[in-house]
């Protein structure tokens, strides 16, 4: 059975159009015009547990709102969601106990307060006996190297520092189920790698269930074998991360790697090809279409001073944005 098991999620956020001046707000007692925004439309997929699922689309594509439902925080206007078994919204303690949802944006640790005593808040919230939260606080706390920080006011913590302890403060209670939302944003590159080295190992060693959505692709690429995307609020892909660079990059980067003396004559030939991304005495790079790179290639190999070339799929990230880019401007 799956942990996670979404039917044709559709929400739809309401307001009310303000007509300015009085006259405006008189009949708005009487006559109130509404506007709608389709946040999340008929979105359907499973997640077996165990899972480390990577949720991606460009801003105001629908995540966030997604796991907001799927956290019990917000009701869908239509569809069906089953997390373990529970419907989220009804929000019965028995659901609440066992998952978490971390966003990087909002703070559930006390500013005031050492993270320590925030800690200690919420495991009797939970009901867990503090000896042994304790404890696992102390292990999480070694894991992420910020053991010396349990007794600092969480408002004199850096954002790497902050961000590890909110995510001890959401594995306190050992959830089956993480949901994170952009748990890396506005962190230095160590403390980014730090975290999705923690994430990397508690799920490997916890077996729990992770939904990721993150702008950082280097948060995606290590962590995350299986992707969701969602655009204009809809479903857009569902599968394997190197998939997406099949089924939608059109393009191959070719690398030649040379002897020495190239002065610009391999723009000049091939720059009619594709487009050159490097022109050096021993390194020559191109982006060329993709059903054109194995000629193209043989052509290369044919120049003097050749020692070796790559071919390559360009970086997810550009791939990811130019679909996106697609999809919001087509032609």
């Amino acid at each position: 059975m799956p942990v996670i098991k979404v039917e044709r999620l559709t929400k739809v956020f309401r307001s009310y159009k303000r007509v300015p001046g009085f006259s405006g707000a008189v009949r708005s007692l009487f006559h109130r015009e509404t506007t709608e925004h389709v946040a999340v439309k008929d979105v359907t997929f499973e997640i077996e547990e165990g899972e480390f699922v990577g949720f991606l689309g460009p801003n105001g594509a629908g995540k966030t709102t997604a796991l907001k439902m799927l956290a019990g925080l917000l009701h869908p206007t239509s569809g069906d969601a089953r997390v373990m078994g529970y419907v989220p919204w009804e929000r019965k303690e028995a659901y609440r106990r066992q998952f978490a949802l971390l966003l990087g944006q909002k703070n559930q640790l006390w500013w005031d307060l050492p993270a320590e005593d925030s800690f200690e808040l919420n495991a009797k919230i939970y009901g867990l006996d503090w000896t042994l939260a304790r404890r696992r606080v102390l292990e999480l706390s070694e894991m992420l190297g910020v053991t010396k920080q349990l007794a600092t006011m969480v408002r004199e913590l850096s954002l790497g520092e902050r961000m590890k302890l909110e995510l001890i403060a959401a594995l306190l209670h050992e959830p089956r189920l993480l949901f994170l939302d952009e748990p890396t944003i506005g962190l230095d590159v160590v403390s980014q790698k730090a975290v999705r080295d923690f994430l990397k190992n508690h799920n490997s060693s916890k077996k729990t269930t992770i939904m990721l959505t993150s702008h950082y692709m280097d948060d995606i690429r290590e962590l995350c074998p299986r992707v969701i995307v969602i655009d204009h609020g809809s479903l857009f892909f569902d599968g394997p991360l190197e998939e997406i660079l099949h089924r939608f990059s059109a393009e191959k980067i070719l690398t030649l790697h040379l002897r020495g003396g190239n002065t610009g004559r391999l723009s000049q030939r091939f720059s009619v090809q594709g487009k050159v991304l490097e022109d050096q005495s021993t390194l020559f790079q191109i982006k060329v279409p993709k059903e054109n790179a194995i000629a193209i290639a043989k052509e290369l190999l044919e120049e003097e001073g050749v020692l070796d070339i790559d071919i390559e799929d360009p970086p997810i990230e550009e791939v990811i944005r130019e679909v996106f880019s697609r999809n919001r401007n087509p032609s």
